[in-house]
């Protein structure tokens, strides 16, 4: 029930059931299964053409399985486009982040999904209530705890690469209103950088929102991770804890050196 702090209830808030995905002969996805708890940090890893990447993409709608079940607080979801995903309350942030270098923070912020001015002004003449969208933006970017961004109004393209990862994620947390999925967020950041978004997960999770974490980096995935999800071609291969397993452990399982009883996975552990 409780792990790092967060308490998770026995439904998962999404699930992928049997999730395979064939690109003509080549299988990246294998009968993938998945669940995510509601309030948790769940980091998914595996070696190179595990499988990782696309079942992201099929959980967000950025691909289509060819067969399984993707379902979201219960029921089936069938996502046709990235939109779709993000209209259910699920935001991902790749890791080539998808900013707009050339606008400000704001207006990265509500990329898509521009404030309009109230009365005839917004709903006539469209006009972007862009001293409105600034107010929110700070907002969000203070309840992320991001102290680092001061101007809300500088330009993206002016602020360092683990400012920048903290505008996406700040986006993602003002929309995602199920869940958020962060695709390798540390991977061109360096350490300080990269401590900037591990408290930004950890902020998230604070605010109960359940996060699914791609990652290559060992020691930031057992420092901020509830559940390991381990994919081995195309399938899930364990689900283990940082409390349970070493980083040994998990490698040995992605290579196929060692295997894990589904009786002493940690999926039942949070029931």
């Amino acid at each position: 029930m409780d792990q790092k702090g967060t308490q998770m209830s026995k439904a998962p808030v999404l699930q992928a059931v049997g999730v395979t995905k064939a690109y003509g002969r080549v299988i990246a996805l294998d009968g993938a299964d998945l669940e995510l708890f509601p309030g948790e940090v769940l980091a998914v890893v595996g070696d190179n053409g595990a499988g990782k990447s696309t079942l992201i993409k099929c959980l967000s709608g950025a691909e289509i399985p060819d067969h399984g079940q993707i379902i979201l607080d219960g029921q089936e979801m069938s996502f046709k486009r990235p939109q779709d995903g993000r209209h259910a309350g699920i935001e991902t942030v790749y890791q080539t982040l998808a900013v707009a270098p050339a606008l400000d923070i704001a207006s990265n912020l509500f990329l898509g999904r521009e404030m309009r001015k109230a009365g005839p002004l917004g709903s006539v003449l469209r006009m972007i209530d862009s001293s409105g969208m600034r107010k929110a933006a700070k907002e969000h970017i203070s309840a992320l705890g991001i102290g680092t961004i001061q101007n809300i109004s500088q330009a993206v393209e002016t602020l360092s690469g683990g400012q920048r990862q903290a505008v996406a994620v700040a986006r993602a947390a003002a929309f995602g209103q199920k869940l958020i999925i962060l695709d390798e967020p540390t991977a061109a950041l360096g350490v300080r950088e990269s401590r900037q978004v591990l408290k930004l997960i950890e902020s998230l999770r604070e605010r109960g929102m359940p996060v699914i974490l791609i990652s290559h980096n060992m020691p930031q995935v057992f420092e901020v991770a509830d559940r390991i999800q381990v994919q081995r071609l195309g399938k899930r291969a364990a689900v283990v804890t940082p409390k349970t397993h070493t980083m040994n452990d998990v490698v040995a399982i992605m290579t196929g050196a060692m295997t894990v009883d589904k009786k002493d996975q940690a999926l039942s552990s949070i029931r």
